[in-house]
């Protein structure tokens, strides 16, 4: 279950950290959950015991359900435009397969068509709800829009639906420090480390919102 970012104007050397996660993501049927800008799977389990600076399997890190080499509609290549063409006509015919609705959501994630994968996380997201992948994916999505502060409140539904979803709670520290509130940030980051004590890339995290902080 991944989704992919748009390359915004974030703080420079998070935004130098971030882009990295997401430069070698793939589409998949269900994308790993993401992790904020950029998200690539760097760390984790696959998303069904794992999510994910920015992209929870959602996004951006470790993994999901299905295989990351292959294509929302099962190929294992092709054209996403003709893909994304094949699923708009399957959610036509069936307005309410959420399984399609998910698929173009990621694509367009993909493709950093953020407002358009806004408007279908949050469809599927009213025929399946709770699901905190896709929660932090529209996190996700919103940061990517500008709307640090609904980004946040989704970070924060998915932790409520999964307390364990440190994912969400890494994309929350990153929004956080990118709109420069290092004090919250750093607050929401112990949180982080007790839930990820020996995780390298939230040891990295915490070293460049320390030097960004310092530089500030």
């Amino acid at each position: 279950m991944t989704k992919d970012n748009l390359l915004f104007a974030i703080l420079g050397i998070l935004l130098g950290f971030i882009s990295g996660y997401l430069s070698h993501e793939v589409m998949a049927s269900r994308q790993p959950p993401r992790l904020v800008p950029g998200q690539q799977a760097a760390a984790g389990a696959p998303n069904a015991g794992t999510p994910g600076m920015p992209g929870s399997a959602p996004g951006g890190l470790p993994g999901g359900p299905g295989n990351p080499s292959m294509l929302p509609g099962g190929g294992d290549g092709g054209s996403p435009m003709a893909e994304i063409q094949r699923l708009r006509q399957q959610i036509e015919a069936n307005p309410n397969d959420a399984d399609a609705i998910l698929a173009l959501a990621n694509l367009n994630f993909q493709i950093s068509s953020w407002d358009r994968a806004r408007e279908l996380y949050e469809r599927y997201l009213k025929l399946r709800p709770g699901d905190p992948d896709i929660l932090s994916d529209l996190g996700v999505t919103l940061h990517n829009l500008g709307r640090d502060d609904d980004a946040v409140a989704q970070f924060h539904q998915a932790q409520a639906s999964a307390p364990d979803h440190w994912r969400s709670v890494f994309n929350e520290v990153v929004v956080l420090a990118s709109a420069g509130r290092f004090d919250d940030a750093e607050r929401v980051l112990q949180k982080l480390k007790k839930m990820q004590p020996d995780n390298p890339d939230v040891a990295r995290l915490a070293g460049e919102i320390a030097s960004r902080r310092k530089a500030a």
